[in-house]
């Protein structure tokens, strides 16, 4: 009996855990070379422009491929959608092994970089379907925590082998490595998924238009653009700052970002706690404030030390992001979660794209600059919530 209050407090059941077994070990394969494509991009030729085309192509990838990946949730179910999605970056990392040129890495980064964006709306549309309402934070939390688990120590084993191997040949071992733990991860997850979970009239343009129009999702949308762009301009010049600029190695950037996903996973479960319990509203502008903060803090750090304060702070950031997240799938529509979820994301990540790339001639101007526009863009994005923003409908009812 303990044992199942335990895993009913962590809205665990057999849907959930296979689930989170794919996530574990398609994230471990993708984030042992993942954080090091910039440095990658620049040992095979390429440039400062070619490290802002990356980082401006996550975000608009990650917009185009939202909706379809929620349309095909919708219409074929969250188990077929979820096993093609991870095909289709095995085929992206086959490009970039194959091919050792910064071509072949943007081309290669069509399949594989937005893996996360495609699925996500299939894993919120799961998690809908196979926990109950008020326990969906908890559930979100749970992805969110076992998804840093590979962000945590992807980076350290990607660090290990470009120390051991070189850049090149390291980032390309990693894919390797990538591609067998995502053919692992297809097999568990088809045999020990539950079921397919109902599925839904897919959403139609009209009709993701009219749901992003409603007042809590819009107000939560225009503020969680503007913290993107806080994000994102710095986003890909974060390791090479780290690196190129401070002198420390690709293993210690690795640490940095364990710690940063520690930090994350600590705050996950009690902070999914509350949240179910309570308002969510503070939660969502505790997380942009995060956010915020996270680029000013980055650039007085100069030291190992100090850079480790700030990649807490990052990982602080996490603090209500599987609450925003359910927030999005409680004002959807019934029937309409995944398709309202991919098209909020198309339209916040399709906007986020063309200031990502704008990242990268901040960045040939000025570190400073890069860092110091990202930071305004957040205190607006923050400020916006805290004040529009409203509590109807953010509170989920405990029976």
């Amino acid at each position: 009996m303990k044992g199942k209050k335990f895993t009913d407090f962590l809205a665990l059941n057999s849907s959930m855990l296979s689930m989170l077994i794919l996530v574990a070990l398609v994230g471990m394969g993708q984030y042992m070379g993942d954080k090091f494509l910039p440095l990658y991009l620049i040992a095979v030729g390429g440039s400062a422009i070619t490290i802002g085309i990356l980082g401006g192509m996550q975000n608009l990838l990650g917009a185009i491929y939202s909706f379809p990946g929620g349309y095909l949730s919708d219409k074929i179910g969250y188990k077929k959608s979820l096993i093609v999605f991870t095909l289709i970056s095995i085929v992206g990392y086959l490009l970039v092994i194959i091919f050792p040129s910064w071509e072949y890495v943007l081309i290669g980064a069509l399949f594989f970089i937005a893996w996360s964006a495609i699925a996500m709306p299939a894993i919120m549309s799961l998690i809908s379907d196979a926990v109950p309402k008020n326990k969906r934070v908890m559930g979100v939390s749970m992805h969110s925590l076992v998804r840093r688990i590979p962000m945590a120590l992807g980076p350290i084993i990607g660090g290990i082998l470009i120390g051991i191997y070189g850049i090149t040949n390291g980032v390309r071992l990693s894919f390797i490595i990538a591609i067998v733990f995502a053919i692992i991860a297809i097999f568990v997850f088809n045999i020990f998924i539950k079921d397919e979970g109902k599925k839904d009239e897919p959403v139609r343009i009209g009709s993701m238009m009219k749901n992003l129009m409603d007042k809590n999702l819009r107000t939560l949308l225009i503020s969680d653009i503007f913290v993107r762009f806080c994000e994102q301009i710095p986003y890909a010049f974060v390791v090479v700052w780290v690196v190129e600029k401070n002198g420390l190695t690709a293993f210690q950037f690795g640490i940095l970002t364990a710690i940063e996903m520690a930090t994350a996973m600590i705050i996950y479960i009690p902070v999914a706690y509350l949240a179910d319990k309570h308002t969510k509203k503070p939660f969502v502008v505790i997380t942009f404030a995060f956010f915020t903060f996270f680029p000013l803090l980055l650039l007085f750090s100069r030291s190992f030390e100090f850079l480790a304060l700030a990649f807490i702070i990052r990982g602080l950031k996490e603090f209500g992001e599987p609450t925003r997240k359910s927030l999005i799938m409680d004002l959807a529509p019934e029937g309409q979660k995944a398709g309202t979820f991919g098209a909020y994301y198309l339209v916040r990540d399709g906007i986020v794209s063309i200031v990502a790339f704008l990242g990268a001639f901040l960045w040939i101007f000025s570190p400073v600059a890069n860092f110091l526009t990202a930071f305004a863009f957040g205190v607006i994005g923050t400020l916006t919530f805290w004040i529009f923003g409203r509590t109807q409908n953010l509170k989920v009812p405990i029976k």
